[in-house]
């Protein structure tokens, strides 16, 4: 029996065509052919459209024919195209009623939302042809990178520690010494230092494909772009700006080289997506994919057809409309499969809770999907657990344990505590504890802590500044958060008094302390560890100059806050204890309770009273090789501008007291630290940490 549909059975110049598969969408390798699916339910006709790299005019079109479209879903597979210099796009045929959401135009030649490389925006900072009216056009790239057995590394999430930076940022500047600055290459150079530094995981800010040039305006002789990236034009793309090689299309290869090289290094991956909105924004904005392909099952739009804005960044995907919500998921689950990524934050993720009108659902389908999804199984799922519409779900996102969030009540209660809030201190023992009034359904893992983050101050700044200064992004300075929580101990911005200066560097080390010492994963902002400042700028997202730029000469200036960073991450590593995600405070096999809080008497702690100095005990119930070897950490806080006296607990015969950390200037390795034999008590000066160890 002949298999005649095996064969392509139409001609059009040199290529031949045949009906395709419908899964997967996108543009996929098959045999000698390549098969074109995509997605529109409202449209009456859809072209693919072929252009030689670089060309302004396609070389061919090919219009799909009524018997190629299933469902509604248009596919085709194409002979005899040469994938090295071939980029795609489409056309799409429909009614133009803007008032009911219909936005076809058959003149617009359209990016696939499945595309796996885009063009155009292949070299950071090289702006697309005004005379191109399609700057942004799908690229096939061949799935065969060999990992060389490599796959996603699953480690156990109560034993990360995040550090969360800026792929561009983290090595653009003079200082960091690579060669391949501001690159995925750029920062696989930098992978010693991580290991150093002793982190487990990178956060990277969006590498989805986005356009830089966004938005593009001049401020006081500086080009101002869309730096973060929180504007995503294709989620199955990664940023080819990002690559040394993306003028060449191989910036899928460098960055699944990158990711190899690092869980080589047991340093898993998190990328930051962006699932609430897109680049194509308002009614004022370009038509890209999306709006012109099927607006209204994309994007949630009032009775009028004017856009929902409830990401503050002119549209709101319709992520809970069946079709969307496939997107999310195949987009996810590609990501894990093709490029071994360990887990995702998401942006501003109470948008994935909301309806097609935006009202809140009380199960959203998508977040209990994705929780529950087979190939994401055991992927590390992280949601901002708020949006620009007002919701703000930290706590009760989701009651499945497999929902982690980013514990903004953290963050605000340590701030408000550390410059010398002593009624956020009953708050504060609940967020040491691991936050089990927000997450007792589910554990402490579910909660990521931290003091700082890429929106806001840095570390530095939120000691420095009182007020933010975001001049040059143009916007006198009316954009970015108002409400910091910070202190600039006494000058705000850069000072010569040295009194100053070492308050800052204790204040830091108090906030980096109490944060590597809580229940809950930690998460650590790049460049805190040496100091790093974005001169009171806490919202640099348009800034691609020194302002976001990490400067490295900070880390030779403030090694001793550097050492104490790294030796804080090793001594969490070193304790179980301190990573222990289950809410059992009780007594343990040490005879003592596995967390307690203690006032400056041992034990007489009224948590509901305001306090500006206390401490927290850790007992660790330890067996190594047979022998019982308990160890007991003892964190003393004091946010007062007074000294105080801590009387120590009394722990077992035999047992006696060594100094781990001390915030106004000392810090050790595990197994280095300083012996203080039984003092019974010791003295906290002003605004200080110390950590004990018996």
């Amino acid at each position: 029996m002949k298999l005649i549909d095996t064969f392509p059975t139409n001609q059009i110049k040199n290529l031949s065509y045949r009906i395709g598969r419908v899964f997967p969408f996108g543009a996929s390798i098959i045999g000698d052919g390549v098969n074109f699916s995509i997605f529109s339910k409202e449209a009456t006709g859809c072209t693919l459209v072929l252009f030689h790299h670089g060309q302004k005019e396609p070389f061919v079109e090919i219009p799909f024919p009524q018997e190629f479209r299933i469902g509604n879903v248009y596919t085709m597979m194409v002979f005899g195209i040469n994938l090295e210099t071939t980029e795609y796009g489409y056309r799409f045929d429909g009614p133009y009623c803007p008032e009911k959401g219909l936005l076809f135009d058959k003149s617009r030649i359209l990016l696939d939302p499945y595309a796996k490389s885009v063009s155009g925006r292949s070299e950071w900072g090289r702006g697309s042809d005004p005379e191109d009216p399609f700057p942004h056009r799908g690229q096939i790239i061949r799935e065969d990178y060999d990992w060389e057995g490599d796959k996603p590394l699953e480690l156990n999430p109560k034993d990360l520690v995040i550090y969360e930076l800026h792929i561009r940022s983290f090595t653009m500047h003079q200082s960091s010494g690579v060669k391949y600055r501001g690159t995925y290459s750029g920062l696989k150079e930098k992978i010693p230092y991580l290991k150093e530094l002793g982190v487990n995981c990178v956060e990277l800010m969006p590498i989805f494909e986005f356009d830089e040039s966004e938005n593009e305006r001049s401020v006081d002789g500086r080009q101002l772009v869309n730096y973060w990236g929180y504007s995503t034009v294709c989620f199955f793309a990664p940023k080819a700006g990002y690559s040394i090689a993306g003028r060449y299309g191989m910036e899928a290869d460098e960055l699944k080289s990158l990711i190899r090289r690092l869980h080589k290094n047991g340093i898993q991956v998190i990328l930051d997506v962006v699932f609430n909105h897109t680049a194509e924004g308002n009614e004022n904005g370009p038509v890209i994919s999306y709006r012109g392909i099927d607006n209204r099952t994309y994007y949630m739009l009032t009775p009028d057809g004017h856009y929902y804005n409830f990401s503050g960044c002119g549209n709101t995907m319709n992520c809970n409309d069946p079709v969307v919500r496939n997107v999310v998921l195949d987009c996810l689950r590609y990501w894990v499969s093709a490029y071994h990524v360990d887990g995702f934050r998401f942006d501003l993720a109470s948008v994935l809770s909301r309806g097609e009108d935006g009202t809140p659902l009380m199960n959203s389908p998508l977040i209990d999907t994705i929780a529950n999804d087979a190939v994401l199984g055991k992927t590390l799922l992280i949601a901002e657990a708020w949006d620009a519409g007002g919701m703000y779900q930290v706590g009760d996102f989701s009651s499945s344990d497999r929902w982690a969030e980013w514990n903004g009540r953290y963050r605000d209660c340590l701030r408000r505590f550390i410059k010398g809030g002593a009624e956020h201190a009953p708050e504060l023992y609940r967020r040491i504890r691991g936050s089990e009034d927000l997450y007792d359904e589910r554990n402490a893992a579910s909660s990521i802590n931290f003091v700082t983050c890429h929106d806001g101050f840095t570390l530095f700044d939120l000691v420095s500044y009182n007020e933010k200064h975001n001049e040059m992004n143009g916007e006198d300075n009316r954009d970015g958060c108002n409400d910091n929580d910070s202190w600039n101990c006494g000058a705000e911005g850069s000072t010569q008094d040295p009194q100053i200066n070492d308050l800052r560097m204790r204040q830091m080390k108090n906030m980096l302390t109490i944060l590597l010492t809580s229940r809950g994963i930690p998460m650590l902002l790049s460049g805190d560890e040496f100091a790093n400042t974005q001169n009171g700028n806490n919202n640099a997202y348009c800034q691609d100059n020194e302002i976001s730029w990490l400067d490295w000469s900070g880390l030779g200036k403030n090694k001793a806050l550097f050492d104490y960073v790294r030796h804080l991450v090793a001594f969490r590593m070193a304790h179980p204890v301190l990573r222990n995600a289950e809410y059992r405070f009780g007594h343990n096999g040490t005879g003592y309770p596995e967390l307690s809080f203690h006032a400056s008497e041992p034990w007489q702690l009224d948590e509901n009273t305001p306090a500006l100095h206390f401490a927290y005990m850790y007992a660790e119930d330890h067996v190594r090789f047979g022998t019982k070897e308990d160890c007991f950490l003892y964190i003393a806080v004091n946010a007062h501008w007074e000294e105080h006296s801590m009387k120590l607990p009394i722990i077992p015969a035999g047992k006696s007291w060594k100094l781990a950390f001390d915030s106004a200037g000392f810090s050790s390795a595990p197994g280095e630290e300083k012996m203080l034999g039984d003092p019974g008590s010791i003295s906290l000066g002003p605004r200080s940490v110390k950590v004990l160890i018996a």
